[in-house]
């Protein structure tokens, strides 16, 4: 399998760290200081910034099986499509297979009922309507090239670096109570083997991955504060709390998100709820992660 990353960050490097032997990766990244990060990884690093693809990187990507796009798409569409579109219709022979990293934000609100696939998509911030925008892209230029494509709607992301017991280390944990709201999460161990699941199986479609739970975000704040021996920090009401308008705006939209199709598929979930990922954090001692990772904050819980 020869693999290529647009996009390579905290999911994408996880992928990468669970290549089987044989499988070849590479992966880009905005910026050359970061360069040196990915190569440490495993992963061959070519620089990409949404404008063009450099000869070099075309080179490589001509002998590409499977393309993960880990790339946000921004005002103008997808960055990826928009400099690498006829690249990937016409210079990718070996192309098999494209997973595109989307998020569960393209529900929007559905008042915390329960959401699968099929669900009706109501985004509501700029960013979730850019994302069912890009999935459309990438739905018709897998149809174009007919390469299966896997929609991943991921819920928000923690591992190593990024959870509450990094918050809570950091005095940045909050306890917002604003009642009736759940959100769903997942692991970035889990993106990166259902990302290989569905690669090694070139299957496509849509799938929700997110964990089995999904629960209030101060009950994870509370449980990792447990498992620090330490006080939680205290309850805030959310209308009073101060947060940025990014933070806020993920409280206005309230799901449970259901992963059954993923299991359909023969994914199991290495983490399915929030205790079961936070208790190996704590007994594995990985939950600081690496110092870049640190510096990056989850948006709950």
């Amino acid at each position: 399998m020869d693999v290529l990353i647009f996009g390579a960050g905290y999911s994408g490097r996880a992928f990468a760290a669970e290549a089987g032997q044989g499988a070849r990766i590479a992966g880009t990244t905005r910026s050359a200081d970061k360069a040196g990060r990915l190569r440490a990884a495993g992963v061959e690093p070519f620089l990409f910034a949404g404008e063009s693809i450099s000869p070099g990187l075309a080179a490589r990507l001509a002998s590409v099986t499977h393309l993960v796009i880990s790339a946000a798409p921004d005002a103008s569409g997808d960055p990826v499509l928009r400099a690498g579109r006829e690249t990937i219709l016409n210079a990718m022979p070996a192309l098999a297979w494209i997973g595109y990293l989307s998020t569960v934000g393209v529900y929007g609100d559905h008042g915390g009922a329960w959401v699968d696939e099929d669900a009706e998509c109501r985004p509501r911030s700029q960013r979730s309507v850019q994302r069912v925008a890009a999935e459309q892209a990438w739905l018709e230029l897998g149809r174009a090239r007919d390469v299966p494509v896997a929609l991943l709607r991921l819920s928000g992301i923690y591992g190593p670096g990024r959870n509450a017991l990094v918050n809570l280390a950091n005095g940045t944990a909050k306890r917002l109570i604003k009642p009736g709201q759940v959100f769903n999460r997942i692991h970035v161990a889990d993106i990166a083997g259902s990302l290989w699941h569905l690669a090694h199986r070139r299957l496509g479609g849509t799938f929700n991955v997110t964990d089995d739970e999904p629960v209030p975000p101060q009950d994870v704040v509370a449980y990792a504060a447990g498992l620090m021996g330490i006080a939680p920090p205290p309850e805030t009401p959310f209308e009073t709390a101060e947060l940025t308008p990014m933070a806020r705006s993920f409280y206005g939209e309230n799901k449970r998100v259901s992963n059954r199709r993923l299991g359909a598929a023969g994914y199991a979930l290495r983490y399915p709820d929030y205790r079961a990922a936070l208790d190996a954090l704590w007994r594995d001692g990985n939950w600081r992660g690496a110092d870049e990772d640190a510096r990056t904050p989850i948006r709950e819980g």
